[in-house]
């Protein structure tokens, strides 16, 4: 009976609110226009806003990110008898060294690298269109593989095609110096997360109710912990394919060993897919030195592949959230698709966290009820 009288108030007061809304419409339409459109522009200010923060939104989440990925060296530390303080202060400490080692050793080995390779690429291609097997590859496919070829390098050494996809050589200065700043904020943003990541978490979790603040307590850092332990060990994985990338590039007498590896650092980031991804780029840019060498480098990375899935990958990801090969690819595929190789890679570790919400909590949730 309760729930029938609530439901008739209910009906009485949209029906109330109907006529009031249609009065007013009716005796001062001009008044309810205006305060129609007024509504719609603070609506459409409101989302030109947000959008407008969206970088520094994508920082911030970027910066909370990498200091999930930090904590579990943190705890590790601890574990060896270290106090956390000290923990703490080793690690940044360690992060400032490593991203100082990159912008001062890698980055500019790394960028005279991809110079001389876009330069060199004409006459790479020449040299690959003097060897014998690549005519007979060519001719084999009535000259559509050179026809192919041909064009993928003009394109890439053309200078204006990287100012296109620029938007101009303004536009490209400008990103430049955007991605500086944007790296420099994240840099800077995740120093002090890691150093106050447990009193900031102790801030928010008394935003919690106390009747539900220890479950929340519980939830929060047991998916922290996991995506920080996914996090740390996709880099680990990450870096141990591109140090092997390096000798084995090195050894077969590619002359852009080092920019090859650094791109496959990033992108083997990208679990299931991204060693793919590697050893097919790697196998067609060393198609430049030999077929021997580029058969050499497509059967050692499928041995170091084998390596991976069944050693490395249980070791160093054991204790981290597993996420379905599917989830994997959709999760990459629309954090790509908004925005780019960052986007994927953070999209991952997100799908990662959704799943345990789902299976620590929907889950037995449904289950009781």
């Amino acid at each position: 009976m309760k729930a029938i009288e609530r439901r008739a108030r209910e009906q009485h007061q949209d029906r109330a609110s109907g006529a009031v809304r249609g009065d007013l419409m009716a005796r001062r339409p001009f008044v309810w226009a205006f305060v129609a459109t007024a509504g719609v522009l603070v609506a459409l200010g409101i989302a030109a806003a947000l959008l407008s923060l969206s970088g520094v939104a994508f920082s911030v989440f970027a910066a909370i990110f990498i200091t999930l990925g930090l904590d579990p060296l943190v705890r590790w530390f601890q574990r060896r008898g270290m106090k956390r303080g000290y923990a703490i202060l080793t690690v940044i400490i360690l992060f400032v060294l490593v991203i100082a080692g990159m912008l001062w050793l890698v980055l500019p080995l790394v960028i005279e690298q991809s110079a001389a390779f876009i330069r060199s690429l004409p006459q790479l291609y020449a040299n690959l269109q003097d060897q014998a097997w690549f005519q007979e590859a060519s001719s084999g496919s009535g000259g559509v593989l050179g026809t192919i070829y041909s064009w993928f390098i003009g394109i890439v050494t053309d200078p204006n095609t990287w100012a296109t996809l620029g938007g101009g050589a303004l536009n490209i200065g400008i990103a430049i110096l955007g991605g500086i700043s944007t790296g420099f904020f994240v840099f800077v943003l995740t120093i002090y997360f890691t150093a106050t990541l447990d009193a900031s978490k102790a801030a928010v979790y008394t935003l919690i109710a106390a009747s539900h603040r220890a479950r929340f307590v519980d939830y929060a850092e047991r998916i922290m912990q996991n995506v920080g332990r996914y996090l740390s060990g996709m880099v680990v994985l990450a870096f141990f394919n591109a140090v092997y990338s390096l000798i084995l590039l090195t050894l077969v007498g590619q002359p852009f060993a080092l920019v090859i590896s650094v791109a496959a650092f990033f992108i083997t980031l990208i679990p299931l897919i991204g060693t793919v991804l590697t050893t097919a780029v790697m196998t067609a840019l060393t198609l430049f030195v030999s077929p021997t060498a580029a058969l050499v480098v497509l059967i050692a990375m499928l041995v170091y592949m084998q390596v991976e899935a069944y050693i490395l990958t249980p070791r160093v990801m054991s204790k981290a959230v597993q996420v379905p090969g599917s989830i994997v690819l959709i999760a990459a595929l629309a954090g790509g698709t908004l925005a780019g190789l960052p986007g994927a890679l953070v999209a991952i570790p997100v799908a990662a966290g959704i799943l345990l919400i789902l299976k620590e909590v929907v889950v037995p949730w449904k289950a009781r009820t």
